[in-house]
């Protein structure tokens, strides 16, 4: 590692070091919160970026993570059939309270407590991919197999389908 990393980032690495991983978060110079801008600074497909989306249960107000290929967009219905439950936006105030962090840089572990987890099946397509690691500049590679383990999350079919 090139530097100290910021307090949340450095809590994702402390993260992953308690699953057993050996892997890096790094800080970018550029802004990685969305997956077009992480795929660039990165150089990999946009469908090897992980989006962590938080979203909010609208009867029991609960948090719902989606862990989405950066190519696709989620099928919020699809979402809602597995919880039984429609679910709603969540602000970035909820997001903190949740998660313990911000918007744009929610990782797929280590968060304050936890959070029912749903993975996209496309990202297992992929041998690596890379996900937010604490901040909107922050990262780490990971393979995706050992993603769906350390968020203990279930690898099922969000994507939206196209409107064709």
């Amino acid at each position: 590692m090139t530097g100290i990393l910021s307090p949340s980032a450095q809590k994702v690495q402390d993260a992953l070091a308690a699953q057993g991983l050996i892997l890096e978060v790094v800080e970018l110079p550029d802004s990685a919160r969305t997956a077009d801008e992480a795929a660039r600074s990165i150089g990999c497909h946009v469908g090897q970026i992980v989006k962590s989306l938080i979203f909010k249960t609208k009867r029991s107000r609960h948090p719902v993570l989606v862990l989405a290929s950066g190519a696709n967009r989620v099928d919020e219905r699809k979402v809602e059939s597995l919880i039984d439950e429609p679910l709603g936006k969540a602000n970035a105030d909820f997001v903190r309270q949740e998660t313990g962090f911000a918007i744009g840089g929610v990782p797929p572990l280590g968060h304050k407590k936890a959070i029912p987890t749903f993975i996209d099946e496309d990202l297992l397509s992929y041998e690596d991919v890379w996900a937010a690691a604490g901040n909107p500049h922050a990262i780490f590679k990971i393979a995706s197999s050992d993603l769906a383990k350390i968020s203990t999350g279930k690898v099922v079919d969000i994507k939206k389908d196209s409107d064709k």
